[in-house]
């Protein structure tokens, strides 16, 4: 019996050891027998899902209902699901997910836009890293200019839109020329 078999039987015929542990052989399925079969989390079908970051997330999300070590530490092996668990399960910032999502400017700016809600050194910082992200960063989280974002943009095609921005307050800053 394959594990999509063993999973299929007990959503059918309901739960038992023989087709729980087929499914523990595939993370998918494990998942899904936790959800649909048991409808509750165990420790080995969270084990067998925790094999994978997504899987790790859907199960705090969607099994435990809440977030644990394990389910997070597997989720900010990646920079999505380490910024959807934050967002998502703990529903406030964490370190460890923080600096998953460094990985991806994409995802450390969503971090603190979204999950932060304020802006953070470390994650303009990283936001800095790419013109792109710097002006989004300065746009949506700092809602100003700072040095940083600045000196970020500067020379790039998002100076244009950035001076517009804040022509104003450039003039009257020393660090802004």
């Amino acid at each position: 019996m394959t594990p999509k078999e063993a999973y299929e039987h007990a959503d059918k015929y309901g739960p038992s050891e023989e087709t729980r542990e087929i499914v523990y052989q595939d993370y998918v399925y494990a998942y899904y027998y936790a959800k649909d079969v048991d409808k509750c989390p165990r420790e080995d079908t969270r084990e067998a899902a925790c094999k994978v970051s997504n899987y790790a997330y859907k199960y705090a999300l969607d099994v435990d209902k809440c977030p644990r070590e394990d389910t997070r530490e597997t989720a900010c092996k990646d920079s999505l699901y380490a910024y959807y668990y934050a967002k998502e399960v703990d529903k406030c910032p964490m370190e460890d997910t923080r600096e998953a999502t460094y990985k991806s400017l994409y995802y450390a700016y969503l971090y603190a836009k979204d999950v932060d809600k304020k802006p953070r050194k470390d994650t303009r910082e990283a936001a800095c890293e790419n013109s792109h992200f710097a002006y989004l960063y300065m746009r949506d989280i700092d809602k100003g200019p700072t040095e940083d974002t600045w000196l970020a943009v500067k020379g790039s095609k998002y100076e244009e839109e950035y001076k517009e921005m804040f022509n104003e307050l450039i003039c009257e800053n020393p660090y802004f020329p």
